[in-house]
């Protein structure tokens, strides 16, 4: 079964010049394949070239699923294979190093699983806003016998500090949205029936400032941001460990079990991944 099924799975919708909607719509449970890191990679170059956005929303349209982990049912070669992006890292950590120092606000709105590459896009936006009941987050990859590859252990030590990311990323547990906010992982964990107004209002009211103002604070701010370097070393420990027999045997596993299809599997990860070690 190849996960990937909607040949465009990212809607870019203009709510006005200054506000932009990013919608990953790529059922049953939005997997992230090769054609949707180029997606992303297309639009950054959007986000930093166009003159007029100053917002930009990333949300879904998928029940359950906010950003899930990558497909590996695809061809890895399609993936490596990727012409590097503009900051010359490969095409995902590029995206994930150029949203933060785009001269534009990124916020997600994550309601559903937030799962290993879902997180690495929430660490990488400026803010970021959960369903309190409907939100599970998870840099699940440890628990496979792989090492994440889009930047948390670049990113989460700055956010929550080195020993709650240290939980996080060994354990290899599902977090819901109570606990990620209790930890700092998100600005807010909201009601799910109040997500979607707060998020909207806000991205409104920033839409309407000055553009420069809001791009000078950011770059001032970024001085936080980890090196370019660190997410480049976190993406090539990815990549090598995929090729080692422990990762190869894990996903094998979790495959056997339902992985990769819609399903208690992927729905309770970390209770799965728990069980593998038994």
């Amino acid at each position: 079964m190849n996960a990937t099924t909607n040949p465009v799975p990212i809607r870019v919708t203009q709510r006005s010049p200054a506000y932009w909607r990013v919608t990953i719509d790529n059922p049953p449970i939005n997997v992230m394949g090769p054609p949707m890191v180029q997606q992303f990679n297309e639009v950054i170059d959007a986000l930093e070239t166009d003159e007029h956005v100053k917002v930009v929303v990333f949300d879904s349209a998928v029940d359950g699923y906010f950003l899930n982990h990558s497909d590996f049912t695809a061809n890895l070669d399609e993936l490596t294979a990727l012409p590097p992006g503009r900051s010359g890292l490969p095409q995902w950590p590029d995206f994930l190093v150029r949203l933060p120092r785009a001269p534009v606000v990124s916020i997600a709105l994550i309601r559903g699983r937030a799962t290993g590459n879902g997180s690495e896009m929430t660490l990488a936006c400026d803010m970021s806003f959960a369903s309190r009941e409907k939100t599970i987050i998870s840099q699940w990859e440890v628990g496979v016998g792989m090492v994440a590859g889009g930047g948390p252990m670049a990113r989460l030590p700055r956010l929550i500090g080195r020993n709650r990311a240290l939980e996080v990323l060994l354990g290899s547990e599902d977090i819901d949205g109570a606990k990620a906010e209790a930890y700092g992982y998100v600005n807010r964990a909201l009601p799910d029936g109040d997500l979607d107004a707060y998020v909207d209002a806000l991205a409104t009211r920033i839409s309407a400032f000055d553009k420069w103002a809001i791009a000078t604070t950011k770059r001032l701010v970024n001085t936080s941001l980890p090196p370019d370097v660190e997410l480049g070393a976190g993406w090539d420990a990815c990549i090598a460990s995929l090729g080692r027999p422990a990762a190869q045997q894990g996903i094998e596993a979790l495959l056997a079990r339902g992985f990769h299809k819609p399903g208690d599997v992927e729905e309770r990860l970390g209770y799965y991944l728990g069980q593998l070690a038994k």
